[in-house]
């Protein structure tokens, strides 16, 4: 058999072709009970802590962050228990399996497929299906010791934080709204019981952390798509097309591109981007721009307003997402891009949403890297286009496939960065994809957002079945 990798991996060898872009579906996860499992795609390494556990789950687990085929020779079982950080994919397959065979094959047109086994290799025949997170409703990743605060018109804050005992971290001041930060969780929860019936309060609500979506990772593949090639129109009488991009901070583009990008945006503080490697951002800038080209062909006058929501820090929350949609309904954004989010429902996030909605701003978020059906905000908020990522005509394997998803995209977008082709994989792409070609198709045919909706349905909506 050609073109396999089976036993110890040769370092390096998994960088490459179709399966460099199987290895950007993999996000760090939490495993079972005590044991942890993460598997880093951003930077191509795993680590492990596994007391014991058998080897079917292990497997679920990941066929689910992979998306992966995995085969596994039938009544084949054993306890799997490791403990490193930080090996390179192959060298961690290796301790996790011990005494079994395992062979990763690559395949052009469809997800690789790891073979594990005790005899022969063709004896790998059990398809072993993906690890479905638990369908129970999430309460995310809590900020346990803050809380959004939001007055009435006229009502001032700091006083009011004095007498809490809380610090004024944040302020969206067009919305009155604060967020406060406590010593500890107890405090926060006294201070909700005090506030709910505080005759200048509208509303009190909890906030939530949103991981920093990870970057894309390089390949050597060939014959990949060249950057885009778009020529920068003047605005039309009627009014340019502004998608707000909410994400991490934007890098240069390069290739006559940074043209399209307006001044960027931050409500975080500075970010400190390693030169050498795109962001998160601006991965999705340029994901945006290649389905604007698609769609524009010629050239277009629409322009990319850069929020970024993170600066330095690994994590955002749903209240600085709140003040990167402001800012990006303030600087003119008509359609905003929301390739990130969390489990975390959010009244005060919703409230703005719907706000800026009834204004006529249309939303497009990404539905989450998870096989789950479960809620992910902010694109199952009923204001937002949610896409899912589609691979062979399917739903990908690692993506959201709940009943609040109505869209589907590519879930792999190239982009370059100095000069250097990369991948990027998961619902986020898919969702920066949809959101170039809504405003393509704006810009090129001069429609309104309903003629856009009805389009986008047509042409990549996506119809859930809801699971019994």
């Amino acid at each position: 058999m050609k073109n396999f990798f089976s036993g110890r991996f040769r370092p390096g060898a998994m960088r490459g072709g179709g399966l460099g872009a199987a290895l950007l579906l993999l996000l760090a996860v939490s495993a079972w009970s005590a044991d942890t499992f993460n598997w880093d795609t951003n930077r191509n390494r795993v680590s492990a802590d596994i007391k014991a556990t058998q080897l079917r789950p292990l497997l679920e687990q990941i066929a689910a962050v992979t998306g992966w085929h995995i085969l596994l020779e039938p009544d084949t079982t054993c306890d799997v228990s490791a403990k490193f950080e930080n090996l390179p994919p192959g060298e961690a397959l290796r301790l996790l399996f011990r005494d079994l065979n395992f062979a990763l094959v690559p395949d052009t047109n469809a997800s690789p497929r790891l073979f594990v086994f005790r005899t022969a290799l063709r004896n790998a025949t059990q398809s072993i299906p993906p690890a479905r997170a638990a369908e129970s409703a999430s309460q995310g990743k809590l900020i346990p010791n803050e809380l959004i605060l939001r007055l009435k018109p006229g009502a001032k804050i700091d006083e009011l934080a004095r007498l809490l005992g809380a610090k004024v971290t944040g302020r969206i001041d067009s919305l009155n709204a604060y967020r406060l930060q406590f010593p500890d969780a107890a405090a926060a929860e006294a201070a909700r019981q005090q506030l709910a019936a505080h005759p200048e309060v509208l509303s009190v609500d909890s906030n939530y952390s949103i991981d920093r979506p990870p970057g894309p990772a390089g390949t050597a593949a060939a014959n990949l798509l060249p950057p885009p090639r778009l020529q920068l129109k003047p605005p039309p009488n009627d009014g340019r097309i502004v998608v707000g991009l909410v994400d991490t901070a934007v890098q240069p583009l390069g290739n006559d591109l940074d043209a399209f990008l307006l001044k960027p945006l931050s409500v975080a503080g500075e970010a400190q981007l390693d030169p050498h490697l795109p962001s998160h951002g601006t991965s999705m800038a340029e994901t945006i721009l290649h389905s604007l080209a698609a769609m524009t062909k010629d050239g277009s006058t629409v322009r990319i307003l850069p929020v970024d929501v993170y600066g330095p820090n690994p994590t955002t929350s749903t209240f600085d997402l709140a003040r990167g949609i402001a800012e990006a309904v303030n600087g003119g954004a008509n359609l905003i891009s929301l390739s990130l989010g969390s489990e975390g429902e959010s009244p005060f996030l919703h409230n703005l949403i719907q706000d800026a909605h009834a204004r006529g701003i249309l939303f497009i978020g990404a539905a989450g890297n998870s096989p789950v059906t479960t809620p992910f905000y902010p694109a199952a908020y009923p204001e937002v286009m949610a896409v899912t990522a589609i691979d062979q005509g399917q739903i990908a394997s690692y993506a959201n496939r709940g009943s609040f998803v109505s869209f589907g995209a590519p879930g792999t977008s190239i982009i370059y960065f100095n000069n250097q082709p990369y991948y990027v994989t998961g619902t986020s792409a898919a969702a920066a994809f949809l959101s170039g070609i809504a405003a393509g198709y704006m810009d090129s045919t001069r429609s309104d957002a309903r003629q856009m909706q009805t389009f986008l349905q047509s042409n990549f909506g996506v119809k859930i079945t809801p699971s019994r």
